[in-house]
């Protein structure tokens, strides 16, 4: 590894709590996964990795700008490498990492615990590099030295990742997915034959 890496910077897929994004049946050509569906949402923004690197690493995932994707099921996907510059933070993308948790605030005890691992191994490799939340890296406009909620550009990932630190990488409370919450007809997990609409793992 090559490039200096100054931030690990921690994102939300902004989307429903508990659904994977794993959409369609395992074989079939409709089939997506997570990481798929992220790398439409960025190719639509504009966003193409370099044709080197997507050739070295996930090159289904031309447009993908994170480092790795943390699905519902605690699976971690490595998407762009980690000497490759990410797009998921503006202005902060030249030194940083980006992870992203499927999800927009509450995750299931399996992301928490690939996070932590993940972020173990991270601090290790990358010993300097601070960990934040996207919304860290919002403007601090009125020049106190914090950012505070009402200066946050997004809420995104959804938690405090500096009490999330000090709490050791345990799971903050109120943040932990119970799947006795998902709207009616919403499934978190699905058999790997059958079709799946609107979320669950394959």
């Amino acid at each position: 590894m090559t490039r200096k890496i100054d931030l690990i910077v921690i994102h939300c897929s902004a989307s429903i709590n508990g659904v994977s994004l794993f959409t369609g049946k395992l074989g079939d050509a409709d089939f997506c996964t997570p990481a798929q569906e992220i790398d439409k949402w960025h190719a639509a923004r504009g966003f193409r990795r370099n044709p080197n690197w997507c050739e070295r690493q996930e090159p289904t995932l031309a447009h993908i700008g994170y480092h790795f994707v943390i699905y519902t099921a605690g699976a971690v996907l490595a998407c762009r490498h980690l000497d490759e510059v990410g797009a998921h933070v503006h202005g902060y993308n030249a030194a940083s990492i980006g992870i992203c948790m499927i999800g927009t605030d509450s995750y299931s005890a399996e992301q928490w615990y690939c996070l932590k691992i993940l972020i173990e191994n991270l601090r290790k490799a990358y010993p300097r590099a601070r960990v934040v939340g996207h919304r860290d890296l919002s403007p601090d406009t009125d020049g106190d030295g914090i950012v505070e909620p009402q200066e946050w550009l997004k809420t995104c990932p959804g938690f405090d990742v500096a009490g999330w630190l000090r709490g050791g990488l345990q799971a903050p409370a109120g943040h932990i997915f119970n799947s006795g919450v998902l709207p009616a007809g919403v499934l978190p997990y699905a058999p790997t034959t059958g079709g799946v609409k609107n979320g669950g793992n394959p």
